[in-house]
């Protein structure tokens, strides 16, 4: 069976996408540490970031990075720290996240609730950014 985050990007569940093309998805994170927190994932399902070819991984990173800037564009944040923890789906993903401080990337905080309007709101303006 396909992970969430592949079913995430085959549009079988909904999301707020903020960017994609034929190898990568990019969505926020419903349960954010900030708002704008986005999680980027492969197309192709494979459960450890390591465990892409180097291709895979290269690609994923300068997709990410582009999703990273377009969110510095439209999160007011000092930086947009980034994770790779991989331990609570099965399919490899970056955490992109606006930062003021480095606290803002406590991952045992409390998350946010952001409500969907505001999420759709985030996820246009990055993706328009």
């Amino acid at each position: 069976m396909a992970s969430i985050f592949s079913r995430i990007a085959a549009g079988e569940i909904p999301s707020y996408k903020v960017a994609e093309d034929d190898k990568h998805f990019a969505f926020l994170d419903i349960n954010p540490m900030a708002a704008g927190h986005t999680l980027v994932i492969p197309r192709r399902e494979v459960d450890y970031l390591f465990d892409l070819t180097e291709e895979e991984y290269v690609s994923l990173m300068e997709f990410a990075r582009k999703v990273a800037l377009k969110l510095k564009k439209a999160i007011p944040c000092q930086r947009v720290g980034v994770a790779v923890l991989g331990m609570e789906v099965p399919h490899a993903h970056i955490h992109l996240v606006p930062l003021q401080t480095e606290a803002d990337m406590d991952f045992r905080a409390p998350k946010q609730q952001i409500s969907a309007e505001e999420m759709e709101r985030i996820a246009a303006a990055i993706a328009n950014a």
